[in-house]
């Protein structure tokens, strides 16, 4: 199987992570206007198992190193398999949420509170599993993103111009799925094996892990997104038949918006053995930046706001960069 071999390469891919996580969201935007969330997110998850099963008879199976995707497969214990379908599950819960928090704040928001703050218990619990970096500088980095979270939820709630309740709700759902997001990285790096090249019994390697995790995505969906539907969190309820009724274009936007996360996801747990989960996960969530970037000057969603409005963005963005700088420079 294809491994990563050094440090800057495994930076190189996490930029990338960080460039999929932060613009799958895109996909939902490209949809259809009258193409409800819930509905874009069973295309969603479709599009990460496939993406996760192509990568693995593709690069999971080719090269010298490692055992191939199949066989690693079979090997594997019923527990380290539980460990990346749970991850998958936490993820999932966490994801829909930050779904619908876009759709009622938008990305400029959703994205810096929630990924933002998923990112500062990501490196924490990450670190804490596997103390890889130097902690004073790796935690300033930390510092820096929760300053950003807090500067972007002040511009939000000044420049809501929507009804208060709706502005409370959207912050609320980013700071729920912020909660859970930073918690599924851990159960998926606790399946996989220490040594890509030479891997050791029963754990998975990278491809079969994120296979497994895709698997715990979808298999969740059936509980998670059936409530969405019934029980909205915000609009009419969803029926089941309305995602037939979906045009080729919305259903391949969910598609390929999963499959832009799942590129992401691989070449984050890819980088992962030479970078180490914390700076891997901590990186990758620079997301926050790119998807705060398409929000502010791509979809226009604080057109209008006021001066004072858009310095506390540029600061935001500026914390952002800086606690991003201090991640890398941990390793």
């Amino acid at each position: 199987m294809f491994i990563i071999e050094s440090y800057f390469l495994a930076v190189v891919f996490c930029f990338v992570t960080m460039l999929c996580w932060g613009s799958w969201a895109n996909a939902q935007k490209l949809a259809a206007k009258n193409w409800r969330f819930e509905l874009f997110y069973w295309d969603y998850a479709i599009g990460t198992v496939l993406f996760t099963f192509l990568l693995g008879i593709t690069l999971g199976s080719t090269g010298s190193f490692g055992r191939s995707f199949f066989d690693d497969l079979q090997q594997a214990s019923i527990g380290f398999i539980g460990s990346a379908f749970i991850g998958g599950i936490i993820f999932n819960a966490a994801n829909i949420l930050l779904v619908a928090a876009i759709a009622i704040a938008g990305m400029s928001v959703a994205f810096p509170v929630g990924i933002g703050l998923a990112l500062v218990i990501g490196v924490v619990v990450n670190y804490i599993d596997a103390p890889v970096g130097n902690a004073t500088v790796l935690f300033s980095g930390v510092a820096c993103v929760t300053a950003a979270i807090l500067i972007n939820a002040y511009a939000y709630r000044a420049s809501a111009r929507s009804e208060t309740k709706m502005s409370n709700k959207g912050l609320l759902l980013a700071v729920i799925s912020g909660s859970l997001m930073g918690l599924f990285y851990k159960y998926v790096a606790n399946s996989l094996v220490t040594d890509f090249a030479q891997p050791e019994a029963l754990r998975l390697t990278p491809y079969s892990a994120l296979f497994i995790f895709s698997l715990g995505l979808l298999s969740s969906n059936f509980i998670f997104n059936t409530l969405m539907m019934r029980f909205p969190l915000t609009g009419d309820r969803v029926a089941g038949t309305d995602y037939f009724t979906g045009k080729t274009r919305s259903h391949a936007a969910g598609i390929v918006g999963g499959m832009i996360w799942a590129l992401g996801m691989s070449f984050s747990i890819l980088a992962s053995e030479k970078a180490g989960p914390a700076i891997s996960y901590g990186l990758g969530q620079g997301a926050t930046v790119v998807a705060a970037l398409w929000g502010i000057f791509i979809w226009k969603e604080f057109k209008g706001a006021s001066s004072s409005v858009n310095r506390l963005l540029y600061a935001m963005l500026g914390f952002y960069v800086l606690g991003l700088i201090l991640i890398i420079k941990a390793r």
